[in-house]
């Protein structure tokens, strides 16, 4: 477990498999995480995704086949990922990505909780909680 005082391991690979949706990414300390292309694009560190505060964050629905299409290194101590719904304004710092690592169990859960209570899904095109209007 890091400390304050003790830095995030640097990634030592980062690998994307197309086919499973997967960021693979495997750290100095031997520590290696599959993390989806929809978990990422859920918590996207964007402020569109997580807004300017607490409580501001929006809910990402619909993402369940979304891709990462391009990955651009930023500095020494980043990546910023494009997604297929054009999604391109989150930079995913080493330190966010070790700790999405760590915690993807349970983040994914509260993620899942929060769909259902909004009355939400990870099916693309599957509307929310607004009556349709009835045919006549």
């Amino acid at each position: 477990m890091t400390g304050l005082d003790t830095p995030t391991p640097k990634p030592t690979e980062i690998k994307l498999h197309q086919k499973s949706r997967v960021l693979e990414i495997a750290f100095a300390d031997g520590k290696a995480f599959n993390l989806p292309c929809e978990f990422l694009r859920v918590y996207s560190p964007s402020a569109e995704v997580r807004g300017h505060g607490p409580g501001q964050e929006v809910l990402q629905a619909g993402k369940k086949n979304v891709e990462i299409t391009h990955i651009e290194p930023v500095g020494s101590y980043a990546v910023q990922l494009t997604f297929s719904d054009g999604h391109d304004t989150g930079i995913y710092s080493w330190d966010l990505l070790y700790d999405y690592g760590l915690h993807q169990e349970e983040m994914w859960q509260h993620y899942l909780e929060r769909l259902e209570k909004a009355g939400a899904s990870r099916e693309p095109g599957a509307a929310p909680l607004e009556p349709r209007p009835k045919s006549k």
